[in-house]
């Protein structure tokens, strides 16, 4: 007899401490549901206004008269960019959000692991827009080049095109990865090594090339 009620009061205690838990979450549950709720909607809400101002202000039109637009239908992004910037916004509240969420839940790895997402999606954006950036300054640049050297008759002109396209998009896909923060003293070091590089390689062109004109202005200046 004293064995069951022993037993009994084992059972009675748990489901007590178990109640008692349950109703200690329970305002922190429903105050998560309907943050959750209520700010799934407002990102929501807030993702299609953003996408129809920035269509109102044309960023299409504009998007597309830099050219960003075929590079990015190329590597298969057919979403205009109004409604992707507001998508892009939607996504970021919804991150916030699931970082408040898992807060009132008291979820302290998911809050930190998501808090750590939402920080780094800023450097995601900026690098994204350093690569369209300089996609298009190398593709202008590679443009002026060659027109410019066909002006000025020069064989070489299809070279000097080209590589001042890749020496841009080396340029840029670095300044990329340092804003990713991947391996950013390695990409910092190759980076100072490429300039170095190419000033060498100006410095001497310009030694083999021009020593003769340089050579004719100093005669000059000294004859003065």
């Amino acid at each position: 007899m004293n064995v069951i009620t022993d037993w009994g009061s084992v059972l009675a205690a748990s489901f007590s401490e178990i109640w008692f838990k349950l109703a200690g979450l329970t305002p922190n549950f429903l105050g998560a549901v309907l943050i959750l709720i209520i700010g799934l909607l407002l990102a929501k809400t807030l993702g299609r206004l953003t996408a129809q101002i920035a269509k109102g202000l044309y960023v299409d039109r504009a998007v597309e008269a830099t050219g960003i637009k075929k590079i990015l239908e190329k590597i298969g992004f057919k979403l205009p960019v109004s409604r992707a910037l507001g998508l892009l916004l939607a996504w970021f509240l919804y991150a916030i959000i699931l970082v408040a969420v898992a807060d009132i839940l008291r979820l302290a790895q998911i809050s930190e692991f998501l808090s750590a997402v939402v920080l780094y999606i800023p450097n995601v954006i900026i690098a994204v827009v350093i690569l369209l950036v300089g996609i298009v300054i190398s593709n202008f640049s590679h443009t002026l080049v060659k027109e410019t050297a066909l002006a000025a008759n020069l064989a070489a002109g299809a070279f000097l095109a080209a590589a001042a396209k890749w020496a841009i998009l080396i340029f840029t896909f670095m300044a990329a990865l340092i804003q990713l923060k991947v391996a950013t003293e390695l990409i910092q070091i190759l980076f100072a090594g490429l300039i170095l590089m190419v000033s060498l390689a100006g410095g001497i062109a310009f030694g083999l090339g021009g020593k003769d004109k340089a050579r004719e202005v100093i005669e000059k200046i000294t004859q003065k």
